[in-house]
């Protein structure tokens, strides 16, 4: 199967925060509060996907409720934050819902992502993932996290299928 085949049969989206969602970085404040900067055309595209019908999954390791709040949001259920095993949760998760993993797209960028790409069906990684994980990724966007990274392989997915729409109120403006 071709990896243009595998992304049309994806029905679920699987995103790490750090290093995907976000650039990897973090700003502290004198008051310890920790800040992520994420990409807006990264979130259109996941909302979008949960608009389509698509399951949209979240598992890091940080805790982050300002990372919570950004992705309920854009309408994103299931958020898994502090997770120490994700292959663990990622397995739970397809039990619960009666999903096949291999319809399912992981996207992860560091060492705590490399058991659960190896779960699903498509494995995906940001350009400036550690090289680890670029090397067990069927797809390495061209895009660094926190950069484009997720809009890449959720517009391919929904464009591969047929559920990619330019809203021509918005674009003759």
């Amino acid at each position: 199967m071709s990896v243009l085949e595998k992304f049309k049969s994806i029905r679920t989206f699987v995103f790490d925060v750090d290093g995907v969602m976000t650039d990897g970085s973090v700003q502290v404040f004198e008051t310890g509060e920790q800040v992520r900067r994420m990409s807006t055309r990264d979130g259109y595209c996941l909302q979008l996907a949960v608009k389509k019908g698509y399951r949209v999954v979240v598992i890091s390791g940080g805790s982050s409720e300002g990372v919570r709040q950004r992705l309920q949001y854009l309408g994103i259920r299931d958020i898994f934050l502090n997770v120490h095993d994700k292959v663990e949760l990622l397995n739970r998760y397809a039990q619960e819902h009666g999903l096949d993993e291999k319809d399912m797209l992981y996207m992860g960028d560091d060492i705590p992502d490399y058991a659960a790409m190896k779960h699903v069906g498509l494995a995906c990684a940001p350009s400036d993932a550690a090289p680890e994980i670029r090397h067990i990724a069927a797809y390495i966007s061209s895009f660094g996290g926190g950069q484009g990274c997720v809009r890449d392989v959720v517009e391919k997915v929904l464009k591969l299928n047929g559920q990619w729409e330019l809203d021509q109120s918005v674009a003759s403006k």
